[in-house]
C-alpha cells in the first residue's frame, strides 16, 4: 500500500534523450559564452607588451650592450626634475653635461613618459633647449602612478645617450 501511495502522490518525470541534450547544450553554451567574454576582455585591455618581437630584440641585444658601454665611457651627467601639476601636466627640467661639466649643446632630445603596464598610455614630451645644456618641456595627461622616464640624446641622428628611470608621480 505504501508503494501505491507514493506513486499517486508524486509524479516522476521521465529522463529523455531530448532533456539530456538540452541540458548539455545549455551547460556548454554558458561555458563558451563566459569564456568568449573573458577572452575578449583580456585581449582588448592588455597593452603591456614590452617588445613586439622577442627574436628581433635578441638580435639587437649585442648592439645595445655596445652602445651602453660607449655611453658609460663618456661619463655624461644628465639630471632630470619632474614637476607634476594638478591638471595632469608634468613639467620637465633636464640638465645635460659632459664629463668635464660643460653643457651639452647641439643635441636632439627625445623624452617619453612610458607606462610600464600599458604602452597605449605612453606620452611624448615636447622639449626646447632654453640655454646650452638645459632643456624644458611638458606632457599632458600624465596621471599619478608609476612611469618610466625615457631620455634620449642624439647628434646627427645617432643616439649618444639613453636613460630609462622608474618614477612615481603623486
Amino acid at each position: 500500500m505504501s508503494n501505491q501511495h507514493i506513486a499517486r502522490g508524486s509524479r516522476q518525470r521521465e529522463l529523455t534523450g531530448r532533456m539530456v541534450l538540452v541540458g548539455l547544450l545549455a551547460f556548454f553554451g554558458v561555458v563558451f559564452g563566459a569564456n568568449g567574454v573573458l577572452v575578449h576582455k583580456a585581449l582588448s585591455t592588455f597593452g603591456g607588451v614590452e617588445t613586439d618581437s622577442s627574436y628581433r630584440a635578441g638580435q639587437l641585444f649585442e648592439r645595445e650592450v655596445a652602445m651602453a658601454k660607449a655611453q658609460d665611457a663618456q661619463h655624461w651627467q644628465v639630471d632630470a626634475k619632474v614637476t607634476p601639476a594638478a591638471d595632469g601636466t608634468a613639467f620637465l627640467d633636464i640638465v645635460a653635461r659632459d664629463a668635464a661639466g660643460l653643457p651639452l649643446t647641439g643635441m636632439d632630445v627625445t623624452i617619453t613618459f612610458e607606462r610600464p603596464t600599458d604602452r597605449r598610455l605612453d606620452r611624448p614630451v615636447a622639449v626646447n633647449e632654453d640655454r646650452p645644456g638645459h632643456f624644458r618641456g611638458g606632457a599632458e595627461k600624465i596621471s599619478a602612478g608609476q612611469w618610466d622616464l625615457v631620455i634620449e640624446l642624439s647628434r646627427q641622428g645617432e643616439r649618444q645617450f639613453r636613460s630609462k628611470n622608474r618614477i612615481v608621480l603623486r
